[in-house]
């Protein structure tokens, strides 16, 4: 099945018109809950009304603008089966998981069930498409429930009228997943586009962790993915979100996450960014429970002209809660990192505990990397700092490596793994830490 129309129709289109070509097939569109519907077709009017991104936006300082020209991208082609036969048999990363999907071009190929001892306690694990119908009352209250506030309203508009694929998790009050989720999406075509989504709601004391990888099927092929995820860790839950994006180095990525923590909570994400030509991720992290806690954590590579653009805000909404930032970057080459991020404590938050940390690596005269942390504190009795390095591999580590007989290339490339391993390793998750690491050593062989 070929999907021919382009993903930015004329604006003069009706918006009737617009909600049916982001569907597929044509039949399921017309089961989906009408607020969807509806959500989808206001989706296109907000994003035909905003204006495209500007570098003097404060929100895109630094940003490669001219990388986000939709034009040539398009819904992609069904696989084939030679084409679904291979990326099944590469949608594999561990061993053990509780459940997997994968889809291609935005397009579901395979879904894992969860155990029945997990059905039975109540755990959902479905394409969105599903539990729109299946769970329409619950989707509905957590949908993009969160604005994007942090530069990317107009994509996330986009992103709610293209969307088409994704997955929805629930995991009800006490029920605890001992191995993690685990979901695929692929690009397979030339110029094809994607808009994945994940929706998770973890209930009251459960705990559960969810492992998302972005991947191109052609190591060359351009694409265009624009993503969104809602994470909701309900009161005294636990949640960890990993983000595992290794497209192709001709794609355009936008990626937008909102995490609202309640009481007692903690939600941990991790976003490992290995490629695209373009890469931004949107991250907002809601604290609205005392005793909430959340923890981001980030680590890029990136060479050659590669441009990662990470913008974050850690939001105190309720007090006595905590968060805490730490992102890594290693660049080489001509490659680009620019990170963006707020603590901002609101009023009456008192005693708020917020960290934000920001280190670069640069493995290159050319390399360059704009960090711009910053607070807004509206309440008292707050601690909240913040801080951003940048520097170069210290040359007594390189000399001590290279008296043991260890080219240069190697030994940076030891050094630098070691500067980024410490933000793996606050995973706490050992299975998922060692498949993150071999993509990071995979990333840095490629240089070699």
């Amino acid at each position: 099945m070929s999907y021919g129309t382009a993903v930015l129709e004329e604006v003069t289109q009706s918006p009737e018109v617009n909600s049916d070509i982001i569907s597929a097939p044509q039949e399921i569109a017309r089961d989906l809950p009408a607020w969807f519907r509806q959500q989808r077709e206001q989706g296109w009017r907000e994003f035909s009304a905003l204006p495209n991104p500007n570098r003097k936006d404060q929100a895109w300082r630094f940003s490669n603008v001219d990388a986000l020209d939709l034009s040539p991208y398009r819904f992609g082609n069904a696989p084939s089966d030679d084409e679904q036969a291979e990326i099944l048999e590469r949608s594999s990363a561990l061993n053990g998981k509780a459940g997997r999907l994968v889809f291609a071009n935005d397009q579901l190929l395979e879904r894992d069930a969860l155990p029945e001892s997990l059905r039975k306690a109540g755990v959902i694990f479905q394409p969105l498409e599903r539990a729109l119908i299946e769970h329409e009352d619950l989707v509905r209250k957590h949908f993009m429930a969160q604005p994007a506030a942090l530069g990317s309203a107009k994509f996330a508009a986009l992103h709610r009228a293209q969307v088409r694929a994704g997955a929805f998790i629930y995991v009800p009050r006490a029920v605890e997943l001992d191995a993690p989720i685990e979901i695929f999406h692929w690009l397979i075509d030339e110029n094809a586009a994607v808009f994945p989504h994940l929706l998770l709601v973890a209930d009251e004391m459960s705990k559960v962790t969810v492992i998302e990888h972005f991947r191109s099927f052609d190591k060359t092929a351009r694409g265009f993915a624009c993503g969104v995820n809602d994470l909701i860790a309900g009161r005294g839950a636990t949640v960890k979100y990993i983000c595992a994006q290794r497209w192709n180095e001709n794609v355009t990525a936008l990626q937008i996450n909102a995490t609202t923590v309640e009481r007692d909570a903690s939600a941990m994400s991790l976003n490992l960014h290995l490629g695209g030509s373009y890469s931004r991720f949107e991250s907002l992290s809601r604290l609205v429970g005392e005793g909430a806690r959340s923890d981001l954590l980030a680590v890029a590579v990136a060479h050659q002209k590669q441009e990662f653009d990470a913008r974050t805000l850690q939001d105190h909404v309720s007090p006595h809660t905590a968060s805490d930032l730490l992102y890594k970057n290693a660049l080489t080459d001509r490659a680009r990192t620019t990170f963006g991020g707020l603590i901002r404590v609101e009023p009456h938050a008192h005693f708020t505990d917020a960290y934000q940390k920001v280190r670069n690596l640069l493995l290159s005269d050319d390399a360059e990397a704009n960090s711009m942390p910053g607070l807004e504190i509206l309440a008292d009795n707050v601690r909240c700092t913040h801080g951003a390095t940048s520097g170069q591999i210290d040359e007594d580590e390189l000399f001590y490596l290279r008296t043991r007989g260890i080219p240069i290339k190697t030994a940076q490339r030891l050094i630098a793994t070691g500067f980024l391993t410490d933000v793996i390793q606050r995973l706490d998750q050992d299975a998922i830490a060692a498949h993150l690491d071999r993509l990071i050593e995979e990333k840095f062989a490629t240089d070699r």
